[in-house]
Formats: structure tokens, sequence, C-alpha cells
């Protein structure tokens, strides 16, 4: 272990890592937004702020890289797309595909160090948890919405189902389980130390939340996606969070199984609207139903902030709050999807509310990941770009500084395992462990300190990106690759593909050589 400060903590660090679902760049008050976030905002002040830190830019790979340390390719949890992006069939290495013996999850790195591991929220990782290290797990498994339960566990237990009436919302849920087993912790095993995994499935659709939360948030956005993005983008330049330009919209993509515009306005109504145009091209109906929208999306941020609040008011009450390392992360960037699922949607319902099934669309994700391009399964920055909040008193000293370097999931299995003052094991089940390729976030913790990465690598359902210090090739499925000059132009508005078509090939021949190398890990 590096000598830092946090040597001197006598006792292991408790660990929170916390998980929004589809959440912006600039959705938490911290990175910029006008939503409420005073637990996020208060952690921040407190603690660090990473300006480029990154996801994969979809759910199930996030969390699966995030809990493994490894590119999901690499471990059968996403597929393996061409260069040119073409999608090949069938699957390499699969969607859902089932983990190398040798990917462990976290929990059984840090259980031979005496820590105890609990999950409360989303999953979306093969096996279950007890098998995986976790001590407990509160596991939200249905997707038809958040006012009601038919498929939630408690310990591999199927829970009775909870009808959608209002009277139980799962955010809150989550938290409620990730406190009942950190009381339990308190009460049996105060002398070991804890990993515990809170695992949101909030922002994501259907867009759904408590009445008098959307309430604070009426009206608040009648001024539209256009000035809301120009008003977070003031807010981050004043910060020091970017130096960029903010993009244009992009009316004209949108993720390829959305609704068309038509089937969307059949089923939901003439406010819907499918594409990123001008706020004043739109009817007054429209204008309204889509403020309404996003009145729901900050009611559902500003709750999960509450929820995160009462699990760090648990953790205060037991004395460990100063020694708990803290990590806040969203597993992709907003999203512009608009699909209906499993019970449909109610045309005469109440926007948010648990009849209705709605998303945000992409004029509202591209206002919460102001200032990037693009959205959720995409891997230009409004898709990958998330924010990182660590918080850490016994082991940090910085307070409401911003950290710079680019950093990626994959660092945070290592950074826990340095701290925890464990390693990875060198076979599990007689197969060799492949080398984890994150660096640990221990050394930019401190002031001047660096985390330093010889690239960064991204693919999924055909978008891919590569980077390597400030420059970044990208493509959209099977268009060309782009170039963008990330020290200036994070944004992606300036692309230097014709310009420089030797870097563009030299980068390219890297983003193969890499994918070769996950595809032979993932055999």
């Amino acid at each position: 272990m590096h000598s830092t400060s946090y040597n001197a903590v006598a006792k292991k660090p408790n660990i929170l890592v916390i998980v929004a679902d589809d959440m912006g760049y600039s959705d938490a008050g911290c990175y910029g937004s006008e939503i409420q976030t005073p637990n996020l905002d208060k952690l921040a002040s407190n603690g660090l702020r990473f300006t480029q830190f990154y996801n994969t830019g979809r759910c199930w790979p996030s969390r699966s890289s995030l809990l493994t340390g490894y590119y999901p390719q690499s471990i059968r949890k996403d597929n393996l797309t061409r260069p040119n992006g073409e999608n090949p069939k069938p699957p390499v290495g699969g969607v859902f595909g089932i983990r190398p013996k040798w990917a462990q999850l976290l929990p059984m790195y840090l259980k031979p160090n005496g820590y105890r591991s609990y999950v409360s929220g989303k999953w979306h990782v093969d096996g279950k948890p007890e098998k995986n290290g976790f001590d407990h797990s509160y596991l939200y498994l249905n997707t038809e919405g958040y006012f009601g339960a038919v498929n939630h566990t408690e310990d591999d237990v199927k829970l009775p189902p909870i009808l959608p009436d209002g009277s139980s919302y799962s955010t809150v849920r989550i938290a409620d389980y990730a406190i009942k087993f950190l009381k339990e912790h308190a009460e049996k095993y105060k002398d070991q130390p804890f990993f515990e995994y809170l695992a949101f499935h909030s922002p994501h659709f259907p867009i759904q939340a408590i009445p008098e939360d959307i309430a604070i948030y009426k009206d608040r956005y009648n001024s539209g996606w256009d000035e809301i993005r120009k008003e977070r983008f003031e807010r981050m330049t004043k910060m020091g969070l970017i130096n960029c330009d903010l993009s244009s919209l992009e009316p004209d993509i949108i993720p390829n199984w959305n609704l068309p515009e038509e089937e969307l306005q059949k089923r939901i109504g003439p406010g819907e609207v499918g594409h990123a145009v001008a706020w004043n091209s739109l009817t007054n109906e429209q204008k309204q139903f889509q403020s309404a929208k996003m009145s729901v999306h900050a009611a559902m941020v500003y709750r999960m902030d509450l929820e995160i609040g009462r699990v760090i008011d648990q953790i205060r009450a037991m004395g460990v709050l100063e020694n708990t390392l803290i990590l806040f992360v969203s597993d992709n960037g907003a999203s512009a999807e608009q699909i209906i699922r499993e019970g449909g949607h109610d045309p005469k319902s109440v926007v948010g509310s648990p009849q209705s099934y709605l998303g945000i669309g992409p004029g509202w994700s591209s206002a919460a990941n102001t200032p990037f391009r693009l959205h959720k399964s995409w891997n230009h920055e409004g898709g990958i770009s998330t924010p990182l909040i660590v918080s850490w008193p016994d082991g940090i000293k910085g307070k409401n500084e911003l950290r710079t370097d680019p950093g990626h999931l994959i660092d945070i299995v290592p950074t826990i395992l340095e701290i925890a003052g464990t390693k990875m094991p060198e076979t599990v089940d007689g197969l060799l462990v492949p080398a984890l390729p994150g660096k640990s976030m221990v050394s930019a913790f401190r002031k001047n300190g660096k985390l330093k990465h010889d690239f960064l690598w991204w693919n999924h359902e055909g978008n891919r990106a590569f980077r390597v210090g400030n420059w970044k090739i990208t493509a959209d499925h099977q268009s060309p690759w782009e170039l963008y000059d990330l020290s200036t132009d994070r944004s992606e508005t300036k692309n230097l593909a014709e310009k420089y078509p030797e870097k563009v090939k030299a980068l390219e021949t890297e983003w193969i050589k890499h994918a070769n190398e996950f595809k032979e890990l993932a055999k």
C-alpha cells in the first residue's frame, strides 16, 4: 500500500458504492444541476469530484465491470462488435453470458480480509449474490415500474408481491434494506468492516415518482430543454467541471429500438415528442407534457438523494462514517429510450403515476448529459461520462476538490482492493486470473496525485471508442471513426478525422488489438 494518509487508519475502511441508473453527467447539483441533491453535494464538498470518469455506456456491462474490474467484453458480459460497428451473429461473448470462473465479484476478494458484503437494489449480473460473496441481498428484479414489485427477493427467497397502489416506492425500499443490513452488521459484526453495494434503478424509465416530490419541480421545466442546457452549461463552466463548448441537439439520432414518433403519439398522446428538436418548435400541448416529464425525472433524482442520505445517516449512527469510503457513479449517461413494456401505458394516467410508462426522451436526456453529445448506449461522451463523487474523511484530506485525470469503472476494484489491503488471487479453480486492466485511484486521492491510463476502450451495440491521452476516436454504429482532442473539445463538436487520418488509423489499430485480446480472454 502507498504511504498516504489513510495508513494512519487503525481499522480497515468500510466501503459504500452507490450506483444510479441512467443518471446524466449533469443531473446532480454538484455537477451543475438545478435538481436538489443535498446529500451528494455534501459528499462532494467534503471530498472529491472526478471530472473525466467513465462507464461502459449501458447498465449490465457497467455493473459487471464495476464488480469484477474487467472490461465487459473480456468476461462475456457484452457483445464484441467488429471494427466497422457490425454486430456478428451469433454474438461473440454474448450480452448475458456467464462469466469465466476466474472473473469473480469483488466480495469474493474482500471476504478473506474479514469484510461482510451486502447488496440492495438492481443486480443485472449473472449468478446469485449469495454465491458470489454477498452475505445478504435484496434484489428488485421486475421492470414494470417503481410502485409495484412482482419479482423481488431477500437472500434469494422470493418476497410477496407489492401492488402498484402508490404505497411502496422502490427507491425507498432499496434504501430500507440497505439500512436493515447495516443495522444487523452493527449489532452482530461491529468489529468487521463492511462493503455495501447500493444499486438504485432510478432514474431509469419508466419515469415514476412520489407525488409530493414531483410537486417540488412543478413548472420548473416550462422553459424547456434548450434553456436548461444553457443554465447547466454556465454553472458547470463556473464550477470548473468543463472547458468545452455546449454541443448542439441532434434531432436525427435516436436509439434504433425506440417506438416511431407516430406510434408514441398514438399510444401516449399528442404531447409526446420522439426527437431532440428545438423547444420552440413544439406545440403548447407538447411543451406542457414534456415539462411534466422532466419534473418527474428531477423528483426521482431528488428522492434517490434523500434515500442516500438515510443510508449515510445509518452509517453515521454506527460511528464509522469517518472511516467509510463512499463512491457514487452512474452506470451510463441519461437515456433517450422511448419504449413501453410490461403492462403498457394508460394515456389517461397522470404523468409519473403507477399507471404511466414514459421515458424522458432525447430532448431531456440531452439536457441531463450537458454539455456532451448523445445518450445511453452510445460511446460518445454523453453515453459514457459519469459523475464520480468520492468521500472518505479519514483517508482523504482534500475537501471540495476536483480531479481531472480520466478514469473508468474498471478502476474501482483495484482501488478498493488497495485500501482494503487485499490482493487478487493468482488462480481460481486452477485457472490463471488475468491482470486487472484498471488502476487504483488511491494516488489520485492525494493533492497533485495522478491517475494514469495507457488507454481506455469501449464497445457496445456497434458503438465504439478508444482514448489515449486527450485523443479519442469514436463511431456511431457503422459510421466512420471520428477524432477529437478532448483537452479542449469534450463535447465532440470538432471532428479532426480528415485533418489527422494517420492518427485515426493508429488509434483504430490499437482498438482492434485490444478487442482481440478481450476476445481471447472471453473464450
